[in-house]
């Protein structure tokens, strides 16, 4: 539960787990090992913890792979992306289960947070207006949970290849935001 100190490429910012170890073992994680903690995180904070994806970044400086700062964060980037696809597809097969059940949905409009009514959100009419494209954009948004999203977006349609690409893509154009602009871009690492 302390902060654990990272890298500068999240501008001089601390990584701290208000959940407990998870993000510690992300943020501290080396080597190969380091690349599957990646993969499960970022599997994870897409179908079910609100946490921030960039989070990952910092461990381009320390993954000890013996490549050059760029390739690490290259292989970073890859590999949670992939992760990211991996559950929002997860998450996709939820919410095509969900659609199915009159009950699930009932609950939901019930429920304190009524997720039928975000999907109207302008996250949402964004992706219903352009489709997948619209999801790999709203994704691209830096900061943003994931989670709401992707389970909004996955009741409104129903195709689960376009819809892994638009989240890896999504997921990609995230990461070259956060580090374009608030990194300052690659050339700087």
């Amino acid at each position: 539960m302390f902060p654990v100190e990272v890298p500068a490429l999240l501008l001089g910012s601390t990584c701290s787990d208000p959940s407990g170890t998870l993000v510690e073992a992300v943020c501290t994680a080396t080597g190969p090992p380091g690349l599957f903690i990646v993969l499960v995180y970022s599997f994870l904070i897409t179908f079910i913890l609100p946490l921030p994806s960039e989070i990952v970044l910092p461990l381009a400086d320390q993954l000890r792979l013996g490549l050059p700062l760029w390739a690490n964060l290259t292989l970073v980037v890859l590999v949670a992306s992939i992760g990211k696809a991996g559950g929002s597809v997860f998450a996709f097969h939820i919410g095509q289960e969900a659609k199915e059940s009159g009950p699930v949905v009932r609950w939901l409009r019930r429920s304190r947070f009524d997720v039928i009514e975000w999907s109207q959100s302008k996250v949402v009419q964004l992706s219903k207006k352009y489709g997948y494209a619209g999801l790999a954009l709203a994704l691209s948004v830096p900061a943003f949970p994931d989670t709401l999203s992707v389970y909004a977006f996955s009741v409104l349609e129903d195709d689960y290849l376009k819809f892994a690409a638009a989240t890896f893509v999504g997921s990609v154009g995230r990461f070259l935001v956060w580090i374009v602009v608030v990194r300052g871009g690659v050339a700087s690492l």
